[in-house]
């Protein structure tokens, strides 16, 4: 099956997701995915929330769950903070999704929460992508998303390419267990 007949389906469906694990769409990103250290991971996934917690931002004046999650996650990368208190962060900001009721900024939450969650496990990788491509489906349709989709997904493959280049992923201040 065609992987925009896929998101057909879904829409059709009022799925929440446009996108799992398992979407034909994304095998090249995960497989990309597959080969990265964890800290590289970190890195892509810290760099993408970024752009989407600025986002969040400029719509939503004075809410900084999204940006205190971010920060949360980036002080647990670097060893300032302990897992608990980074974790609580995130969830808040995956509590902001069930605050709102516009279905794009919904999935922009979770996926600033999946990527800040990629400094506990690589398996949340994915998460940012599943959550971001489907607001680009949200915002833009199903009929109108496929040259977005492509687009965005080369810009997650080319990121993931310049951080598992960077020296940043050699060098700098790393949690005990991201030293490994």
């Amino acid at each position: 099956m065609d992987w925009m007949e896929d998101i057909r389906k879904k829409s059709a469906r009022k799925n929440r997701l446009m996108f799992s694990r398992e979407s034909a769409f994304l095998e090249d990103l995960s497989l990309c995915i597959a080969q990265q250290s964890h800290r590289t991971l970190v890195l892509w996934a810290l760099d993408l929330a970024k752009e989407t917690v600025d986002r969040l931002e400029t719509k939503y004046p004075g809410e900084y769950r999204p940006r205190n999650a971010l920060r949360a996650a980036e002080d647990w990368a670097a060893g300032r903070i302990k897992m608990p208190i980074a974790q609580r962060k995130i969830l808040t900001c995956h509590a902001l999704a069930r605050e709102l009721s516009i279905a794009e900024d919904i999935a922009l939450c979770h996926a600033v929460g999946q990527a800040c969650s990629v400094v506990h496990t690589p398996r949340h990788a994915l998460g940012y992508p599943i959550y971001d491509l489907t607001a680009i489906v949200f915002t833009l349709g199903v009929e109108n998303c496929r040259d977005a989709l492509v687009s965005r997904k080369q810009l997650y493959i080319d990121k993931l390419l310049f951080w598992q280049k960077s020296p940043a992923c050699k060098s700098g201040s790393w949690a005990a267990f991201l030293r490994v």
